[in-house]
Parts: structure tokens; sequence; C-alpha cells
């Protein structure tokens, strides 16, 4: 049964093509040059024939015009030919003698081309005419002699005259062989420059996808080689351009989303932290409204006082984290004493810390010098110790600096408390998180401190960490990257 599918034909590749336009080209100019060489040779020799007919005319013209009979003229000696006709034509075209016939033959010859070329220029030849007195074919040569007469020589046109006539097969032969290392030389560079050009319409058809390009160093060291390499450099170039503004695209989306889901949460936050000190503030001020005359009429005043307190260091942390967040460049950055900061810290909170049968250590040298903002890198450390003093339960603190590596200051806050669990400790830093929510709230903080502590540390280009201490308690290490910002330490 006949298969109903046509048959597929590979299209052929561009070098294929190229050569096969390539071969045509050559072989038109080949057959071009060697039909030139061939009409130019065979007419050479053609009229170097005629020149040695028109001799032996001439001569027999010279005998005829000195009276000689033409069956008297002896040619012998001129004849190279052999078998050599002669014929006599007078002006009007007949012919009065002829070597090759007895009788010469009726009609008129003057239409014969070479009788006609005598009689208009005085010479004149026919290459090759079948003669109808003799039956055979000759090559004919005329000369026009001064009294009008017309002498006419015939060579038989046989084989061996035939072969004299041919043009030179060898320069055919060389023609041959310089067009086959012409079609080999051609084979070779067109299939080159097709591949050159099939990889580069590869490369355009993987852009056209948006594939990657791995394939970048394949083309060859020539112009065209260099022009293909510098386009798939710009394209992976443009890729990679892409690609990263993509990427940076993407993060900016996924930062700004987070940015909302971080204000969402805290708002809602805010929202829960300010109920419970406004509920305060109200149920003090609507019992001393209600009960002007009442006994504990100081202590409820001293309640909304303290709830008033809280709320404004909530406030205040909130205002803090908003302007660390939104505008962290707007941040005014000078030379600051970090030993200077950290010795104020400890001397304001030193009262705070015995009330709890705490002290503080300050081991930092002096002279430690950080390009920073004064006001947020005492924050750090006064929340840092403030939640020391409040949660850790211990009996000192100790702020010690740390073996960094170059250009990098490390100082380390660490207590000797009961630390917390190790499921805390990647939370300590997000907003309003609380271990003992209760006590927390009890001992007037507001969740945001350590929140403080590690945005006011990525406004200075350093980072905070937290790790349990083995023999326990919380070490806090900061991390001030020191670019711009000379370090000075004193033993």
């Amino acid at each position: 049964m006949r298969s109903l599918h046509k048959p597929t034909y590979s299209k052929p590749t561009y070098s294929q093509r190229l050569f096969v336009w390539l071969l045509g080209y050559s072989l038109i100019i080949l057959v071009g040059m060697v039909s030139f060489q061939y009409s130019r040779e065979k007419a050479f020799k053609t009229r170097e024939l005629d020149g040695k007919l028109q001799i032996v005319n001439a001569y027999i013209a010279g005998e005829l015009e000195s009276g000689v009979s033409p069956r008297d003229i002896d040619i012998r000696r001129l004849n190279t030919f052999g078998d050599l006709r002669v014929s006599i034509i007078d002006r009007k075209g007949r012919v009065v003698y002829d070597t090759s016939l007895d009788t010469p033959p009726e009609g008129n010859h003057l239409e014969r081309e070479e009788i006609r070329e005598a009689l208009l220029t005085g010479s004149g030849y026919d290459v090759r005419r079948h003669s109808e007195t003799t039956g055979e074919t000759y090559f004919y040569s005329a000369h026009l002699t001064p009294e009008g007469m017309v002498v006419r020589t015939a060579v038989p046109y046989s084989a061996p005259l035939g072969k004299l006539l041919e043009a030179d097969y060898g320069f055919l032969w060389v023609m041959g062989l310089i067009m086959a290392v012409m079609c080999i030389a051609g084979y070779a560079a067109t299939r080159r420059l097709g591949q050159n050009v099939e990889r580069l319409s590869r490369f355009a058809k993987a852009a056209e996808r948006g594939e990657g390009i791995a394939d970048e160093s394949s083309f060859p060291h020539d112009e065209l080689g260099s022009i293909s390499s510098d386009i798939v450099r710009l394209y992976v170039k443009l890729r990679g351009a892409v690609e990263e503004r993509d990427r940076q695209h993407r993060e900016a989306m996924h930062q700004q989303r987070e940015k909302e889901r971080i204000k969402k949460q805290l708002t809602n936050n805010i929202n829960h932290e300010l109920k419970t000190p406004v509920a305060s503030v109200q149920a003090c001020l609507e019992t001393i409204a209600q009960h002007p005359e009442m006994a504990k009429r100081e202590e409820f005043v001293r309640r909304a006082l303290a709830a008033v307190a809280r709320l404004n260091s909530l406030l205040g942390d909130v205002a803090l984290l908003t302007r660390l967040e939104d505008a962290p460049g707007a941040v005014a950055m000078e030379p600051v004493d970090l030993s200077e900061v950290v010795a104020d810290i400890c001397a304001d909170k030193e009262t705070e810390a015995s009330a709890k049968g705490m002290t503080i250590a300050d081991r930092l040298p002096a002279g430690i010098m950080v390009e920073g903002n004064e006001g947020l890198i005492a924050s750090v450390f006064y929340n840092l110790l403030a939640n020391a003093i409040a949660y850790s339960g211990g009996t000192r603190v100790e702020i010690r600096k740390l073996r960094g590596a170059p250009g990098l200051v490390g100082i380390e806050v660490a207590d000797d408390g009961v630390g917390v669990a190790e499921e805390h400790l990647p939370h300590l830093f997000e907003r309003f998180y609380r271990i003992d929510k209760g006590r927390s709230r009890a001992l007037g903080g507001t969740g945001l401190g350590l929140a403080i502590v590690k945005n006011a540390m990525a406004v200075h280009g350093g980072k905070v960490t937290v790790a349990r201490r083995p023999d326990g308690g919380l070490a806090f290490t900061l991390v001030f990257t020191i670019t711009n910002a000379t370090v000075q330490t004193n033993p």
C-alpha cells in the first residue's frame, strides 16, 4: 500500500547553498574563458592556414600576370598541403580554370563567401564548405589579382586538417585543474564561512527564545568570528544586566512587601500594647473622678503617671524605629568616641543595677573611635544594659572588646543570668517579642528595645548577634564596620 505521507526533504545548509552558488559562478567564468580562448585560438589557426594559402595565391597571381598559363604554373615547392585544388574565377563569377576538373564547372561563384570577400577586400576565406562539383568539403582561400581575376586555392577538410584547426586541449586541461583546485578551496572556505553563519543563526534563535548562551568562544579568529563573538558577549552582558535588574526588582518587591507586613504587624502590636496603659490611665482617672475624697487618690495618680510614662516610652521607641527604617540615610554620622559613650551609659545605669543587686563592669579600653551617630550608639548600649538589668536575673554585666578582623570593632555585652531557651534566640530581635509577656509588661518594657538595637546596628553598617553562655546568661556581640572610621585602642 502506498504511503500517504509526503516525503520530507532536508533544506540545504547555508554552507552548501553558498558552495553551489560559488561553483556555479566559477563554472560561468570558466566556460566563458574557455569559449573565448577556444574561438580565439581557432581563429588564429584559421588565419595562419589562410596566410599560407594566400602565399600560394599570390604566387599564382604573379605567374598569371607574367603571362604563364595556369596549367604551366608549378606550385609543388609551395604546396605543403598535398592535395591542393586551384581555381581561377573571372569577374563575372565563372570558373575558367580548376585543377580538380577537366571541364570547369558552370554557374556563378560570386555568392561564394571567399569570392565575395576577395572582391571587397582583396582576400577572403571560407573555413568549411561542401563543394557541389567535387562532392568534397574544402577550406577555401581567395586572392584578387590586379586584372580583377580571383585566384582561389582549396584544401580538402580532412581529419588532419580538422585536427590542425582545433584548439589546443592542453589549455582545457589546465583550466579544468584550476577549476578543481578552486572547487576544493571554495568548498573549504564556504564550509568554514557557512558554519560560522549557521552558528550565529543558532545563537540568534536561542537569543530570541531567551535561552542562555554557553558557547561564547567557538567562533574563529577572523573578522566574522570577531563580530560574532562581540555580539555574543554583548548579549551575555545584556542578559546578565536584565537578570540582575529582575533580581533587584524581585528583591525590592520582596522588601516592599516585607516592609508593609512589618508595618502592619507593628500597627497591630502598637494597638495591642497601647490598650493596657490607656485602660490603666482611664481606670485610674475614672476612679479619682468618681471618688474625689478617696484615701488612695495619690496611689491612683502614681499608677496613671506610670502608665503615661510607659506610653511615652512606647511612642518614643516606635518613632525611633520608624526613623531608622524609613530614612536610614538621613541619620547624621560623625566621629564618635565609643568608649566614652559606653562609660556614660554605664554610669547612668549604675544606680538601677545596684537596686537589682547587679554590677556593671566596663572593660573597654579608652579611645575607640568610630564613625557613627552618638545618639543611636547610646541607645544600643542603653537598651542592652536595660534588658540585662530587667530580665537576666544575674549579678553582673560585663562590656569588653573582642579580637576582630581588620577594619572591624567587636564589642561584647554579657551577663551571668539565667539566659533563655535556645528556641527563643532567633526571635529576640523581633518587635514586641516577649518570653514572659506578663512579667515584661509589669517591668514596664515596650518589647522594642532589641529591635532598636538591631536596626541601629544596621544603620551603622554593622550587626548584632546573641548566644547563650556556657556558664549561664546571654552574650550580645556587636560588630561595627569601620569604613571611613578610625579605631584607636590604648592598652
